[in-house]
């Protein structure tokens, strides 16, 4: 298929979905008061998590020396091609109803939020088109993950077994591990001996979009929790993150004898991931030590597995979406069992399994289609896309 007929047929696809029936589940009267409280409080967390996905991550993937305006538009276009797509697919009720159009909302950002996960994986290496074709491979099979594991769909899984409040598993493990699938599937050996660059300018603007997440990320794990259980929801969370981040620094220069920008950057992150599952049911104490256990098991990912990781698996992870999110979040996962009392440990460690398996299978198969629209003249590099870039 030639790039140009793909291009054509995206905004067709667009139109006839927007040509469908938006419908909702409606508030009752008697609750519309506190119905209309509620969404003012989720719009917030809405837009936090907005600013989470344009910025904080879209800053944090610019740490490529030569990649920073394709970094940035891309993740526009992942955005703006994932959200409108589980929006208008979840409203018509093929996956589950949802009572109001901002919990939607968060849901579709939700999608969004893993898929750039899944992006970071082969970041560099795609071209624009490439980009917003992954966005409308991967928001369909994340939602049939989402569907199978969090709703009850197919059966396999009663609804409720898996414990997953803030994502850990459905949102960044299967980010992660989707994307690792799809980079098995695209790495060439020209990648393989291209150095990834990096200067002390786009280590800073990485280091702005780390910290912009890491403030966001409350409202994140928080937007959808009941109003009662938001307080603790959120310190668990800053707590979790100050614990990583702290590890993170300890680990750090322990495994280094100095500091990583790339640790600081995206392991003090960690603690928000593995926290994700219990983020509303663990105790405080127990937010810190899994986020200072995170944020190791990250700093050990980006300072010792990744090396070893490429070498056995054959692929580049640009952004180590391994360290941060995948194993971060299977972490985070399995801790819910000694910490949530009457858990349905079959059911939760079943949902685990599934995500794995349906994550790197549909990674793969998108790995294979992807390369239909050809391959990036050069990797990591602006110039073969921004008119800009060609005259630096």
């Amino acid at each position: 298929m030639k790039t140009s007929t793909l291009l054509k047929f995206i905004p067709v696809t667009f139109i006839l979905m927007l040509m469908s029936t938006v419908t909702f589940a409606q508030l009752n009267q008697s609750n519309l008061l506190d119905g209309r409280i509620l969404n003012d409080q989720q719009y917030n967390k809405a837009i936090h998590i907005m600013a989470m996905l344009l910025i904080g991550f879209g800053f944090l993937m610019v740490f490529v020396r030569k990649y920073g305006r394709s970094a940035l538009t891309a993740t526009f276009l992942l955005v703006s091609t994932s959200l409108p797509i589980y929006y208008l697919i979840r409203s018509k009720g093929v996956t589950g109803m949802v009572e109001t159009q901002i919990q939607l909302l968060i849901l579709a950002e939700f999608a969004a939020a893993s898929l750039l996960i899944t992006a970071g994986a082969v970041l560099g290496r795609l071209k624009m088109p490439q980009y917003i074709l992954l966005a409308i491979l991967f928001v369909p099979f994340y939602m049939f993950n989402e569907w199978i594991v969090l709703n009850g769909g197919l059966g396999l899984i009663p609804a409720g077994a898996v414990v997953d409040t803030g994502g850990s598993i459905a949102i960044h493990a299967f980010g992660a591990i989707f994307g690792l699938g799809v980079a098995l599937t695209m790495t060439t050996k020209q990648e393989f001996e291209k150095t990834i660059e990096t200067d002390a300018t786009s280590d800073r603007y990485s280091m702005l979009g780390s910290m912009i997440l890491w403030v966001f990320w409350p409202s994140f794990c928080a937007a959808l929790v009941a109003p009662e259980q938001v307080p603790h929801t959120v310190v668990n969370v800053i707590m979790a993150l100050c614990g990583s981040t702290l590890a993170t620094y300890i680990s750090s220069v322990g495994l280094r004898k100095k500091m990583s920008i790339a640790d600081i950057a995206n392991a003090a992150l960690a603690g928000g991931v593995a926290i994700g599952s219990t983020c509303a049911l663990a105790s405080h104490t127990m937010a810190i030590v899994i986020g200072i256990m995170a944020g190791g098991i990250s700093t050990l990912g980006f300072a010792v597995i990744q090396s070893y990781q490429q070498k056995w698996m054959k692929l580049i992870d640009t952004c180590g979406v391994t360290n941060l999110h995948g194993i971060p979040g299977l972490f985070g996962g399995l801790v819910a069992l000694p910490i949530v009392h009457g858990i349905n440990m079959p059911g939760h460690l079943a949902g685990i399994g599934i995500t794995i398996l349906v994550a790197f299978t549909t990674g793969i198969i998108t790995g294979k289609v992807l390369p239909l629209l050809g391959r990036k003249e050069e990797a990591y590099d602006d110039a073969d896309e921004f008119l800009e870039a060609a005259e630096d």
